[in-house]
C-alpha cells in the first residue's frame, strides 16, 4: 500500500532517493523500480531495515542498480548536505518528539529545487483513534502527536521547503482503525476486524475500480493520511 503517488514525482536516471524511515521498504521499493534511480533507506529498527535489505537486494538482482541501506535517527542523518533529489518521510514526524530537527534534517540533505514528500496521520481520524482508545497512543514508540495541517505545513515551510500540493489517502483505512480501537488496538483475531483486515487486502491486491471510486469520494473528507509535496528552496 502506497502513500506517495510516484506519478507526482519527476523521477530520471542518475538521481538519488532516501526513505528517511523506510519501515518495511514500501516506498523505497517502489522508487527503485524506476530505472536509474539510485536509493538509500534508513530506519532504527533493524528488523525492519533487514527485510528493506532483502527486498532491494532482490530487486537489484533482476534489474542493477545501486542501493544502501543503513540505521539511523532522522534527527541525526548520515548524510552531508544537499545530496539527495528526492527525500520521503511517510508516517514518520508523527512518532519523534524532535519533530523540528528531524524537519530540518530532512531538508538539510536535500538539493536545492529537491522534492521532498512528507505524510503524517490526518487530525479529525487520528483524534478519533485516541478519543477510542488510551493504549493506541500510549505504546511505547508509538504517536506522541496529532498534527494540524497548518502545524505540518509551517514547520515543513520553517525548515526550507515550499508547499506545491497536498492530497489525502487512505480514507478505507480510517474505519478499520476506529474498529481496532473500539476493540483493543491490538487484537487482531477479533471478527469484525479479521474481516475488514480481509477487505483491504483484497482490495490492495485487486484494485476493484468501485472501491478505488469510492475511497477517491470518501478521501477529502475522512482520509487516514495527509501528504504533502514539498520543494527546497534554491
Amino acid at each position: 500500500m502506497l502513500t506517495v503517488d510516484f506519478n507526482r514525482l519527476a523521477l530520471a536516471p542518475g538521481m538519488r532517493v532516501l526513505d528517511a524511515g523506510c519501515g518495511q521498504g514500501r516506498h523505497i521499493c517502489e522508487a527503485f523500480r524506476r530505472i536509474g534511480v539510485d536509493v538509500c533507506a534508513v530506519d532504527l529498527r533493524w528488523d525492519d531495515l533487514c527485510l528493506t535489505r532483502g527486498y532491494l537486494s532482490h530487486l537489484a538482482a533482476e534489474k542493477g542498480g545501486r542501493w544502501g541501506v543503513f540505521q539511523g535517527d532522522i534527527t541525526r542523518l548520515p548524510f552531508r548536505d544537499a545530496v539527495f533529489d528526492v527525500v520521503i518521510c511517510s508516517e514518520v514526524l508523527e512518532h519523534i518528539p524532535e519533530d523540528h530537527e528531524a524537519a530540518a534534517e530532512i531538508v538539510r540533505i536535500l538539493k536545492p529545487g529537491g522534492e521532498l514528500v512528507v505524510s503524517v496521520p490526518r487530525y479529525l481520524p487520528e483524534r478519533i483513534c485516541w478519543l477510542l482508545s488510551r493504549s493506541y497512543h500510549e505504546e511505547p514508540g508509538g504517536h506522541i502527536r496529532i498534527f494540524k495541517q497548518r502545524e505540518l505545513r509551517r514547520l515543513l515551510e520553517d525548515a526550507g521547503a515550499n508547499c506545491t500540493a497536498v492530497r489525502y489517502k487512505h480514507a478505507l483505512h480510517a474505519p478499520y482503525w476506529w474498529l481496532k480501537c473500539l476493540v483493543g488496538h491490538k487484537n487482531d483475531d477479533q471478527p469484525l476486524v479479521k474481516l475488514y483486515q480481509k477487505f483491504l487486502e483484497w482490495d490492495i491486491m485487486t484494485h476493484p475500480m468501485s472501491v478505488r471510486t469510492l475511497e477517491r469520494l470518501l478521501d477529502p473528507l475522512i482520509a487516514k493520511s495527509v501528504v504533502y509535496y514539498m520543494k527546497k528552496g534554491n
